[in-house]
């Protein structure tokens, strides 16, 4: 395990992947959305559900991305003292685009809670306003701590190696920055769920 937590607070569709991936080659032990995706379906869910399950696999691993994990920073930071905090963001029209192109009109439950609707599309103003309000909180949460707050506009290329492990104190790796959803990958991606949707399997 890593001497300190690292937490990304922005929301998915940002470049979570991409900083999950840096992460990982850095020899942190990274979670993400994946233990969370059966709640996705599950009728009645309430963040009691989801922030138990969160903070217990806080515990066990170095690094958490994606949703629901912005969510949760104020708790995060409170039972992990000495944790990192890095926030990454995009152009707002840029990303709603994206997460209406990902998640089109697929029901669930966690956006729900986070967005207070199932699916982006036709949500859009909603989706817009909680992700404005989101990014406006966390910067002004860690405004007076620069020592535990990286923030990152991936929409400007302003993440790199020198930047992340200038914060969090860790040698610099060889080779470029990750990037995980390609156009090609995320249209592999988007074809399989559909596949998955239509057997009934997603």
């Amino acid at each position: 395990m890593k001497p300190r937590k690292v937490f990304c607070v922005g929301f998915q569709k940002t470049g979570t992947t991409s900083l999950g991936m840096a992460l990982d080659k850095l020899g942190y032990d990274v979670t993400g959305y994946h233990p969370f995706r059966h709640l996705a379906r599950k009728e009645g869910l309430t963040w009691d559900e989801i922030e138990t399950l969160a903070m217990d696999l806080a515990g066990q691993f170095d690094a958490a991305k994606d949703t629901p994990w912005p969510l949760f920073y104020r708790q995060l930071d409170e039972a992990f003292p000495n944790s990192r905090f890095i926030h990454v963001e995009r152009d707002r029209e840029a990303w709603i685009q994206s997460a209406v192109n990902d998640f089109s009109a697929f029901p669930n439950e966690i956006h729900r809670l986070i967005y207070g609707s199932l699916s982006p599309k036709g949500n859009e103003d909603a989706w817009l306003a909680k992700y404005d309000r989101h990014n406006a909180e966390v910067k002004d949460y860690f405004a007076e701590r620069p020592d535990d707050f990286l923030s990152l506009d991936l929409s400007r290329s302003r993440a790199n190696w020198e930047k992340l492990c200038s914060f969090l104190g860790e040698p610099t790796p060889d080779g470029d920055w990750p990037h995980a959803n390609t156009r090609t990958k995320k249209k592999f991606k988007m074809k399989s769920r559909r596949i998955l949707s239509k057997l009934g399997l997603r």
